[in-house]
């Protein structure tokens, strides 16, 4: 049986706030560590049968990174839903968040000028 491992390393500064995240994966491409900006990590707990959820970003990460990036997690929970269950329905609804959510944030960045 193959095993596969993922690892974090989080610098925290003096206020424990993450200063830097890398990580590596034994499946990844690369060799060694790689740095991020943020992390989302989220585990079912088969006991409580809740979801136990570790979210980090520096303070290099920006709000429009941010947003962003929470709109690619989302789309790619719609894929993971219509593959594990296949309900269509339920992707499309995620679907349907993440062009609303793309839309503000474009709407957003061009009364403020942000294009990044």
């Amino acid at each position: 049986m193959k095993k596969s491992e993922i690892k974090f390393t989080v610098t925290l500064d003096e206020k424990n706030l993450p200063k830097s995240i890398e990580w590596d994966a034994t499946d990844k491409e690369d060799e060694g560590m790689e740095s991020t900006k943020s992390i989302s990590l989220n585990v079912w707990d088969n006991l409580n049968h809740s979801t136990l959820r570790i979210d980090l970003w520096t303070e290099e990460m920006s709000v429009v990174e941010m947003k962003r990036f929470y709109i690619d997690v989302l789309s790619g929970m719609a894929q993971t839903i219509l593959n594990s269950t296949g309900d269509e329905y339920y992707s499309e609804e995620i679907k349907e968040l993440c062009d609303r959510l793309v839309k503000h944030v474009n709407d957003d960045n061009q009364k403020s000028g942000n294009q990044k």
